[in-house]
């Protein structure tokens, strides 16, 4: 009888060893099929690098590896290093675009926000503080745009600090001082870009976003320059306060570090403590209300003169105003083709700069849905050609260049997704 037992015995030992040698040769096999508990637990646990042509991770490790396929350092890099998510993860974040519209800029921040959505390839997140009565307007037409699945959107009433609202009100233009406040509101947002109602997008949003990458240590929001040409400048000729650089900035296109801000310590004239953002807005309006002309775009002037480093200056072609042509050509990086087109002085609505309003309109025309070259370039383009008898019409291919490649990129991505 005992001789059968041990046989037994031996015979469970013998499977249970063929068993264990095949769940070890097929552990890393991604056809082995595994319980979804251990499928989750193996993906919160891996993290993949890269090691010439093969894969090092939890569970296809250094030392399984072939002899001599990586470096000395690649165990360290491999075992121990937790890499970030991978880039297509990230992606799935919004782009969050914000702007503030009082009175009768409703019809001119939907045609902004219009040109936003018609080329970004990431989603979108649209912040818009607006006056009480705009908020319905504002909600029946972005709402009939529910097609567009890449966009979502929150209206905010118009809001300053209680003990100095009408103050900031009245300064300026109504509710233009709303965006100095933007940090302090959107507590939750990373990242934004501020813009004024009178800005078109004629490419993705997704290009002038890639900034953020592109800011140092230091630095914690983009604009561009007020002017390129001196001889031509408000700051440098008028100004009666402090501002950054040579010429100043212009804050109708700012992108922001919205964390940095909210963390930084911002020198300043008048105490030799550094302040806070919440804490440097008041008492600067105090010192230079009788001084400043511009608002809150002088107040951030004087910010970032006295913090050069904070501030990562992008080219005229990303915030492109009148003051570009006027006089003759003067931004030579919108050789390229105009990037952001901003109307300022209410050239939209005037026949001072013809070529500016027929851009606007065209996107104001323009449907969702329609044929982008017969309804939206082919028309701009005879209605360019009817002002060459100004400087900013003689040079109308620049507001054309660049939209007509981001309408070829469109198509493009619309024929790979098929």
């Amino acid at each position: 009888m005992r001789r059968p037992a041990w046989r037994l015995v031996l015979l469970c030992l013998v499977c249970g060893l063929c068993s264990l040698l095949y769940a070890l040769s097929h552990r890393g096999s991604p056809e082995a099929e595994q319980p979804a508990a251990a499928a989750v637990w193996r993906g919160a646990l891996e993290r993949r690098h890269r090691c010439k042509n093969y894969s090092v991770s939890f569970w296809n490790p250094y030392w399984m590896l072939p002899t001599g396929v990586c470096g000395k350092d690649c165990f360290w890099e491999a075992a121990f290093r937790y890499d970030p998510p991978e880039k297509h993860e990230l992606d799935l974040d919004p782009m969050h675009l914000a702007v503030v519209a009082c009175g009768d800029r409703l019809e001119e921040t939907v045609t902004m926000l219009k040109s936003a959505l018609l080329f970004s390839i990431k989603p979108l997140k649209f912040h818009i503080f607006a006056e009480d009565q705009l908020h319905n307007d504002f909600s029946a037409i972005l709402n009939s745009w529910r097609s567009f699945e890449k966009f979502k959107f929150t209206l905010y009433p118009i809001s300053f600090p209680s003990e100095n609202a009408a103050e900031w009100r009245k300064l300026f233009k109504p509710c233009a001082s709303q965006r100095l406040f933007l940090p302090l509101i959107l507590k939750d947002v990373d990242s934004l870009l501020y813009v004024d109602t009178d800005i078109l997008f004629l490419r993705p949003v997704d290009d002038i976003w890639s900034f953020l990458n592109k800011f140092n240590s230091t630095q914690v929001a983009a604009m561009a320059p007020e002017h390129e040409e001196p001889r031509i400048g408000w700051y440098n000729r008028f100004a009666r306060h402090p501002y950054y650089g040579k010429t100043g900035i212009n804050s109708g296109v700012m992108l922001m570090n919205m964390t940095r801000i909210r963390r930084k310590h911002f020198k300043n004239d008048m105490t030799i403590v550094r302040l806070h953002w919440g804490e440097i807005l008041m008492p600067l309006l105090k010192k230079y209300k009788l001084n400043i002309t511009w608002g809150d775009q002088d107040l951030l002037n004087i910010i970032f003169s006295h913090n050069p480093e904070s501030l990562y200056v992008f080219p005229c072609q990303w915030n492109y105003r009148p003051d570009h042509c006027i006089y003759g050509s003067n931004c030579n990086e919108a050789e390229d083709g105009i990037f952001i087109l901003h109307g300022n002085r209410g050239v939209y609505h005037d026949n001072k700069q013809p070529a500016f309003r027929a851009v606007y309109e065209a996107l104001r025309n323009f449907s969702f849905g329609d044929d982008l070259f017969r309804s939206l370039l082919n028309p701009l383009e005879l209605d360019l050609q009817k002002t060459e008898h100004t400087y900013c019409g003689r040079i109308h291919k620049l507001f054309t260049k660049q939209l007509t490649k981001s309408i070829d990129d469109f198509y493009t991505r619309q024929s790979n997704v098929r």
